[in-house]
């Protein structure tokens, strides 16, 4: 039996209660242990499968939402502290999420092109794509109520119309589908990797070889479970590398997804030990550890980027309807446009 097998149903769970039935389905996963997942603690296992947080594992535990048995024996109730065993299969109740009224909200949004079927927007750096807990409104999700006249249903009543995702402080291109027959054509084109979506980051350091491509498998991190990291067992992750400029202690860098993982670019740059320039959580304080000239420099150039300089200026795919070749570019927004200006002319003489 294949380690972590993991299968969905609906409509079929141990436990129900009421507020389930008026929030909307529940869902139900069970997974299967493999040899390689015997002597896991059950929190961390279940966490690590269903990308869960360890918190909400527990709570669920706490709730008997979890059951486990061993081989054709009988349903039990374990505890988080459990030891995964041979044989043992888990079943995990997953409520729907807590219902959000979503309103249109009047905030600014670049729509670089619109058809009947899709959008094209230019996110701004700081605003979340869709409602999530913390983010309830203000979205991007917000915006697009407001200024479109349409957002297809597939993605589910927090995501309308999203397909893809940037984190809160990328900036750059998405594409938005207004129906659901373009939502699914885009959702496909994404898994077969059709969309090609390449961005402008800068990173600390130089790159020993140009171009380079990093593989490596991504998943929660699992001493801090809000953070992602390479990590055994994780979801394959390729991201290629090529240098646009050579700066003084750092690089301004052509990066193309082949897969689209969370933080994908983030951790893989950090992987390989050059992180995101103002990436606060997977590359904070990088350019301490330069010396000399560099150092000064490093320290100027991270006061002048305000976050993470990461932006998804181009992004190509055929419609998903009229299969018209489509692409889209979108330059550096002005906050870092002007940072890497600066790390141009400062670059050789290290002027500030």
């Amino acid at each position: 039996m294949a380690s972590g097998l993991i299968w969905v149903c609906r409509g079929s769970t141990p436990r129900r209660n009421e507020s389930d039935a008026l929030s909307g389905p529940v869902e139900t996963r069970r997974l299967r242990a493999g040899s390689a997942d015997v002597g896991s603690r059950l929190d961390a296992w279940i966490a690590r499968r269903l990308d869960l947080s360890r918190t909400r594992v527990q709570k669920l535990l706490e709730a008997e939402r979890i059951r486990a048995r061993v081989g054709a024996e009988a349903w039990f109730t374990p505890r988080k502290s459990d030891l995964v065993g041979v044989d043992w299969e888990v079943e995990v109740v997953v409520p729907p999420a807590a219902p959000v009224d979503l309103v249109a909200q009047d905030l600014p949004v670049s729509i670089v092109y619109e058809d009947a079927d899709l959008a094209v927007v230019d996110k701004a750096a700081g605003m979340v794509v869709h409602p999530a807990p913390g983010h309830r409104d203000g979205t991007l999700v917000n915006a697009l109520l407001h200024h479109l006249t349409d957002l297809s249903g597939v993605g589910g009543r927090l995501r309308p119309g999203i397909v893809h995702r940037l984190d809160k402080d990328t900036s750059g291109l998405l594409v938005v589908a207004k129906s659901d027959r373009a939502h699914l054509g885009l959702a496909a084109a994404l898994k077969a990797r059709r969309i090609k979506r390449l961005y402008v980051a800068a990173s600390w350091g130089h790159l020993a070889e140009t171009p380079t491509t990093i593989d490596r498998p991504i998943g929660r991190d699992p001493r801090d479970r809000k953070r992602m990291g390479v990590v055994e067992g994780g979801r394959r992750a390729i991201t290629h590398v090529r240098v646009r400029e050579d700066w003084r202690a750092a690089q301004l860098l052509d990066v193309a997804l082949q897969t689209g993982r969370t933080h994908q670019i983030r951790v893989h740059l950090a992987s390989i030990g050059h992180p995101v320039v103002g990436d606060s959580v997977y590359g904070a304080g990088r350019e301490k550890g330069m010396s000399g000239a560099a150092l000064g420099w490093a320290r100027t150039l991270a006061q002048r980027v305000p976050r993470q300089f990461l932006h998804a200026a181009r992004l190509v795919f055929d419609h998903p309807v009229s299969g018209a070749s489509l692409a889209f570019e979108a330059p550096l927004p002005a906050d870092l446009a002007v940072a890497a200006e600066w790390a141009r002319r400062g670059g050789a003489s290290g002027s500030e």
